[in-house]
């Protein structure tokens, strides 16, 4: 294998597919990432098993073939070489060496046989669509936040998207939830998912495709089987394993029957909560709110730090309420509403409380009180 790439498209590519390469692992070829050169480019594949991520770069191939070296050290030369630099890559299969060189810097690498690197993306996705890049970055943005972290409830560890009917349209939703807050946001099903199986994508999938969209304006094509799910961005393609679980019936949590509406604008909304909070201890973070007429009293009473009070005005009818959430799950919620102002559907002092952006009617959430 022989070939010469520049190395800002190296170093690009590179921080894509390392991203999934565990630091420390028991199986060594994990460590590595896999170079495949042929037809003038130069593709690179890492994984950890659950995740795979390959990109394809252009490059003046000169012998292909294909090897695999350390992923992350192989990072580290390209991105501490100067700018503009080309580099040339040969494999030595006699020394079982790869030479990097790049003006007068020269490096050998111990290589693995590339035969022995694992595949988690064969196998045929039945359903395909496309998701503007706009579209799949509000989608994740707007619900990952509800992810649980708690690895004992599984299924519960990633977005649940699937296909939802929503009076007489059809949607594409995506919903998580901890137990505490639940984030659902919907768009118009895309041509193509309709019949597709819902399916729970992980918690670290999500954030690596948060990671490559960020940047990206492109289409993304979606693939979707019951045990994978393939997102195609531009020359970048991430799979990954889907968590094998039922996500519960989280249309039993949102509340039906809240008649007791409260506006607020958001902006002066999240600065109050904000700062009665800094009273708060970290264990409680509980905050009060008081609602009566068009006022809502916020308070925080923390026996060891003081207490904090703050007053805004807000619209509500209704028979006055007391009620305690948790302040940075409050924040969080808020800090997802883009109109300007904040609509509180309310029951009482113990049930969920459902939340909406007044100038989006596709997302919302749901906020479990705390007793304060």
């Amino acid at each position: 294998m022989r070939l010469v790439i520049e190395r800002g498209e190296l170093l690009r590519a590179l921080g894509h597919v390392t991203s999934v390469v565990e630091r420390r692992t028991t199986i060594p070829i994990l460590s590595n990432v896999l170079l495949r050169a042929g037809n003038g480019k130069l593709s690179l594949k890492a994984t950890d098993l659950e995740r795979e991520v390959i990109e394809d770069v252009a490059a003046t191939v000169s012998a292909p073939g294909a090897v695999t070296v350390p992923a992350h050290m192989l990072h580290d030369i390209v991105r501490k070489l100067p700018d503009g630099a080309e580099i040339e890559i040969k494999r030595d299969p006699e020394k079982e060496r790869l030479t990097i060189t790049a003006g007068q810097s020269r490096f050998a690498l111990q290589t693995l046989g590339p035969e022995d690197f694992p595949d988690i993306a064969a196998g045929d996705l039945a359903h395909s669509f496309e998701l503007g890049a706009a579209d799949l970055k509000r989608l994740i943005e707007k619900t990952r936040f509800a992810i649980s972290t708690e690895e004992t409830r599984y299924y519960l560890n990633g977005i649940f998207l699937h296909v939802a009917e929503k009076g007489s349209s059809r949607t594409l939703r995506a919903v998580a939830t901890d137990g505490h807050r639940l984030a659902q946001v919907e768009l118009s099903r895309p041509e193509g998912a309709e019949g597709m199986p819902g399916v729970i994508i992980p918690r670290k999938t999500v954030h690596e495709l948060h990671r490559l969209i960020e940047a990206s304006s492109a289409p993304v094509k979606i693939g979707v089987s019951p045990s994978k799910v393939r997102f195609e961005i531009g020359t970048v393609t991430l799979t990954s394993k889907l968590i094998d679980g039922t996500f519960p019936d989280y249309g039993r949590v949102i509340p039906q029957g809240n008649d007791k509406e409260l506006t607020v604008s958001n902006a002066d909304f999240i600065g109050a909560v904000d700062r009665v909070s800094t009273i708060a201890s970290e264990r409680g973070r509980a905050v009060k709110l008081n609602i009566t007429g068009d006022k809502l009293v916020l308070s925080v009473n923390n026996p060891e730090g003081g207490s904090a009070t703050e007053e805004i005005g807000v619209g509500y009818t209704a028979s006055p309420l007391e009620i305690g959430f948790n302040a940075r799950y409050l924040l969080d919620i808020a800090s997802q509403l883009e109109g300007d102002e904040a609509h509180f559907l309310l029951a009482d002092p113990g049930s969920p409380t459902m939340i909406r952006d007044g100038g989006d009617d596709t997302a919302l959430y749901v906020l479990m009180p705390m007793r304060v």
